[in-house]
């Protein structure tokens, strides 16, 4: 039977830009039943079985993130290797996945703020702009980002942080202590794939005496600020320093050192 209440809840989901996959019974017991799964596990309905529902979360994660709609079959059970199919009823079930685009806050507005967002745009992130001088964080300086908050760090983690995964990354673009601190703290409390801080290497040394007196010493939080932000490209302007910050985000997702191609010899995609 169907369940409209699991389309309800994907729906909601998906009006929310919320990650969220609808998993459906195609073929074998239970056809039509409907389950919704996101990151924090199943959120509605039931596939029928306890022991399917356990094992089709499980796979719909994986699929969800990967961001991948498919087919896959399993056992009366949940048996999902070849193996365990052999001469077995198989259900087949259909995982439909939604995955919004990778998210982009940029804290600072300032001129590098709206070449980042432009390039960040290109690349199909969902960019949101926060500042907390109301002057300077306006949708006329910005008109490229998809939002633009005026407000101090922590509110913005706090209320939204959880949003954050490894997709996901944090430019810091500003100087001022009283908010590049508060907004380090914020993105490493989050999932937030890449985290970078823009500033010189005695900036960055000033930073992190900062960043210690409130807590921030560990070896593998550390390791997680890129600072100075961007690659070594030789860029000056805005623009070019943009596409240095995309360049890093790319290589850190990819787990590549951003070595010329023509310098390799493996494959290069």
């Amino acid at each position: 039977m169907v369940n409209m209440n699991s389309y309800q809840t994907f729906s909601s989901h998906v009006r929310d830009n919320s990650p969220v996959a609808l998993v459906t019974v195609i073929e074998g017991p239970h056809v039509g039943a409907t389950m919704v799964v996101t990151p924090a596990g199943i959120v509605g309905g039931s596939l029928g079985n306890p022991d399917i529902d356990r094992i089709v979360a499980r796979d719909a994660l994986g699929e969800l993130e990967a961001g991948r709609t498919l087919v896959r079959h399993y056992g009366p059970h949940g048996e999902s290797t070849p193996e365990d199919l052999i001469d077995t009823e198989t259900v087949r079930i259909f995982i439909e996945s939604f995955s919004p685009p990778p998210l982009m806050w940029i804290f600072g507005a300032v001129d590098f703020t709206a070449a980042l967002a432009r390039v960040a745009k290109v690349l199909g992130y969902h960019v949101t702009v926060c500042d907390a001088r109301e002057v300077f964080a306006t949708r006329r300086r910005f008109p490229m980002a998809d939002e633009v908050k005026v407000t101090w760090p922590t509110p913005m983690f706090t209320e939204n942080g959880h949003r954050l995964t490894s997709r996901d990354a944090v430019c810091i673009l500003t100087h001022d202590p009283k908010f590049d601190v508060p907004a380090i703290q914020g993105a490493l409390a989050t999932s937030a794939g890449y985290i970078g801080v823009m500033g010189s290497r005695k900036t960055h040394a000033k930073r992190l005496e900062r960043m210690a007196e409130v807590g921030i010493t560990s070896a593998a939080d550390l390791a997680r600020v890129h600072s100075p932000i961007g690659l070594d490209l030789g860029g000056r302007t805005p623009e070019e320093t943009a596409i240095s910050i995309v360049g890093e985000i790319i290589a850190t997702r990819t787990g590549r050192n951003a070595s010329p191609l023509g310098a390799s010899d493996g494959a290069i995609h």
